[in-house]
């Protein structure tokens, strides 16, 4: 069993106690949605590369400028640094946590989105309280839903201020007006979102009140799951205490606008390796494209998806099919094949307990972290006691 943060958490290994009764049912399920969203990144190639001349995609990608791969790559790495401040950042309303635990983590997570994908995202959480048992699970899992939050946020903000007076080459024939009012529309959106997510944190007693409310009401709603939606909703609360900090939110806002300044730059100068005269805000452009393609929950960090998005997004701005797709293919291992590397150095260093992990990261063990950990509202304990809560408990 493992010791996070204020109380027992209960992960016993054997067969008799972790293993659910239907455990092959739901092994073959795995095994099954796996398989189909391997087959579904076939696909995704098969479209991508139907039309390609790959020679001609092979020739471009020998002539690309190998020092501004190299230049990317190393920002990429960096990013990764940024990313682990950050989330140091928004872990400090629910407790503290080690910057090198909080980098390993970082890149071991990205490294198995990368060779799973979005399936993998529950990995990066995990690792953290393995490797530092300050940092309760429950606060690790809801600070990755806020920074997935601040991403999403950040790149439709990004995408939608350059549409504004983004002009496309001469070259590509494209009428960006009505592009221009979807980028007016999600930057309506995403001020709304930021709205509503501060009105949360402002009233979350009064909505988790009313909603236990209405759990206790209505039978049918299974114990667990209300429990579970309870308890993510007030982690998520008190980590959404950096939306009505100043301080709080003037770091972690820092801290997303360098990171997403390095990854452009890191974009950009990939574009550029191909000879192509592009700026930030064709960059940015691209940019966009690729995070949709990126959502697409293949293995391989979106495979198929992330080439066919970033290819598209080229295409208009009036770059050959061949030249795009070899930037698009790059790009995705620039972007995240730094991680795998680094989640490589941390399993050969014997950090990291592969068995451990694969029985943490299981879906049965995030829920009954969730389920089971009691939380001490934020109006009985401020910070300052919070941390020295967590400080006795780790004497135990």
């Amino acid at each position: 069993m493992l010791w996070f943060g204020r109380r027992e958490v209960k992960f016993v290994l054997n067969a008799k106690s972790a293993r659910p009764k239907n455990l092959s049912t739901k092994n073959y399920r795995k095994y099954l949605e796996f398989a189909g969203l391997c087959l579904l990144a076939a696909g995704l190639f098969w479209w991508f590369g139907r039309k390609l001349n790959w020679s001609e995609v092979r020739v471009a990608v020998s002539h690309s400028n190998p020092y501004l791969l190299g230049a990317a790559a190393l920002i990429v790495c960096l990013s990764y640094v940024v990313r682990a401040f950050r989330w140091g950042a928004l872990l400090k309303p629910l407790g503290p946590a080690r910057f090198a635990d909080l980098f390993a983590a970082t890149t071991v997570g990205f490294g198995t989105v990368f060779l799973i994908g979005r399936t993998g995202e529950v990995v990066r959480p995990v690792v953290l309280p393995m490797r530092d048992k300050r940092v309760r699970p429950s606060a690790s899992f809801v600070t990755i839903m806020v920074e997935r939050i601040y991403d999403m946020m950040a790149v439709v903000f990004l995408f939608a201020v350059n549409l504004v007076w983004f002009k496309p080459p001469a070259s590509s024939g494209s009428d960006f007006t009505k592009v221009r009012i979807v980028g007016v529309g999600l930057l309506l959106a995403t001020a709304i979102g930021v709205g509503l997510m501060t009105w949360f944190r402002k009233n979350s007693k009064i909505v988790i009140g009313g909603l236990s409310r209405v759990f206790e009401r209505f039978g049918f709603i299974p114990q667990r799951l209300a429990k579970l939606a309870i308890g993510t909703l007030e982690q998520l609360a008190r980590a959404l205490r950096v939306l009505v900090n100043f301080g709080e939110l003037a770091e972690t806002i820092g801290w997303t606008a360098l990171l997403w300044f390095g990854v452009t730059v890191a974009n950009l100068l990939v574009i550029r390796a191909f000879g192509l005269n592009f700026g930030l805000p064709e960059t940015i452009f691209v940019l966009g494209w690729s995070l949709a393609g990126s959502l697409v929950p293949t293995p391989g960090g979106a495979a198929g998806a992330f080439h066919a998005a970033t290819a598209a997004g080229l295409l208009v701005l009036g770059v050959e099919r061949e030249k795009a797709a070899a930037i698009s293919i790059l790009m995705h291992v620039i972007d995240f094949g730094p991680a795998v590397l680094f989640g490589f150095f941390y399993m050969i260093r014997g950090d990291l307990n592969f068995t451990k992990l694969r029985a943490l990261a299981s879906p049965e063990a995030v829920e009954h972290v969730v389920e089971e950990e009691k939380l001490v509202p934020d109006d009985v304990l401020d910070e300052s006691q919070a941390f020295g809560k967590v400080a006795s408990d780790e004497s135990l």
